[in-house]
């Protein structure tokens, strides 16, 4: 009976096992990326749509017509919900600051430790949809668009290399890591088109020509 007892205990023992790793393996992953965009395909066929058009002034742009960090629910703003939705194991404070985790910035390939190595990317900068038609919104459409989780319009990423990237547009600026120039094509294509901003001429060709080869 011992020897029988034994095989009994090491086949539940060997199955709850196998039910433990089944449950790991079907548990949801953390989302480490912004909402998913568009398609390239659905990216290219909008784009054979846009009639390009000459960027608007920068005359009466500030970063105070376009509202944020804004609270999402408690203590937590914007910038802390997308630090905890891309990082890794983020561990945050009764103010719903990061104290600690992991960041992979896709941009340029770094991974951080600490949420002050990272900016929180307007994938579509606020100046350039000034220039691209936000300039005539009321303030509160602005806001909601420099806050705007649900379209892949904000990621985390390290620091430097978004003030390096600052107002441009993918004519005159992409990610320095190849790989993901695609996804970034796809993101600045489904936020212009979402927000009904204009592009202009070398910008679109820029994204058709990234887009071409996704």
């Amino acid at each position: 009976m011992p020897s029988i007892y034994a095989r009994r205990s090491g086949v539940l023992a060997s199955a709850a096992a196998l039910a433990a790793l089944t449950t790991l393996v079907n548990a949801p992953t953390a989302q480490a990326a912004p909402p998913t965009p568009i398609s390239a395909s659905a990216a290219r066929t909008y784009l054979a749509t846009v009639t390009p058009k000459a960027e608007g002034s920068s005359t009466g742009y500030s970063r105070d017509l376009f509202p944020h960090w804004s609270t999402v629910s408690g203590t937590c703003n914007t910038r802390e919900t997308v630090l905890k939705r891309d990082g890794v194991n983020v561990v945050q404070d009764s103010s719903c600051a990061a104290i600690s985790g992991s960041w992979y910035s896709e941009y340029d390939g770094a991974t951080w430790t600490a949420a002050s190595d990272l900016d929180i990317d307007h994938v579509v900068a606020l100046s350039e949809a000034w220039r691209s038609g936000a300039s005539s919104w009321t303030t509160s459409k602005r806001q909601q668009f420099a806050n705007d989780l649900t379209r892949p319009q904000l990621i985390a990423v390290t620091d430097n290399v978004n003030q390096a990237k600052g107002d441009l547009d993918p004519a005159e600026w992409m990610p320095s890591r190849t790989a993901y120039r695609c996804t970034y094509a796809r993101m600045w294509v489904h936020v212009k088109q979402y927000w009904g901003l204009s592009m202009d001429s070398a910008e679109k060709t820029a994204l058709v020509n990234v887009l071409n080869g996704c």
